[in-house]
């Protein structure tokens, strides 16, 4: 049971209101995550338009999603799992390649090295070290990529810790976490 109430789109305050809308328009229906973040219009601001920011930037949104789903098996995160799977799936990513960034494995080097960096990033908190950015530079990635992978990781760990922390019911396809406590 969710830990905070699912904020109904079409009851509640118009700014909370006006922001629901456009993610409903944006899905075709409002997941439960936004909803429960609608609790702070402050913060659905701010994840929605991180949303919006990072799917304006250069990294593709195939490579958003594998990210994605890798932190979130990672966090055991449940809901960003599924939710990230069928949206990597809706970028163009095959079933196949959806699995193994849930493991933090791709066939695509470049791909790799960039889930190995979330990866780490999630792992050790932040400390990484000058190899670990010169392995995304010798993979091909240029600094603005670089940026751009840190803060999906970050982004990710927003919505992985909301739908943690206030138990945020799944609503997409469920896909069972592959890591282990």
């Amino acid at each position: 049971m969710n830990r905070v109430p699912l904020i109904d789109r079409n009851a509640t305050s118009p700014d909370r209101k006006a922001l629901l809308d456009s993610i409903h328009g944006a899905f075709g229906m409002t997941p439960n995550m936004f909803r429960a973040v609608a609790n702070s219009p402050a913060a659905l601001k701010s994840m929605w338009g991180s949303f919006g920011a990072l799917g304006a930037g250069v990294i593709p949104a195939r490579l958003g999603e594998q990210i994605a789903v890798a932190v979130a098996d990672r966090n055991r995160c449940e809901y960003c799992l599924a939710a990230h799977t069928a949206l990597g799936r809706n970028a163009g990513a095959s079933d196949a390649e959806m699995r193994d960034a849930q493991a933090g494995k791709s066939a695509d080097t470049k791909t790799q090295a960039a889930l190995r960096f979330a990866l780490k990033l999630v792992d050790a908190r932040g400390q990484v070290g000058d190899a670990d950015v010169r392995a995304l530079h010798a993979a091909g990635f240029n600094d603005q990529e670089i940026v751009e992978i840190l803060a999906h990781v970050a982004l990710s760990l927003f919505t992985n810790y909301v739908n943690v922390a206030f138990a945020v019911p799944v609503d997409f396809p469920g896909v069972k976490l592959r890591s282990v406590a």
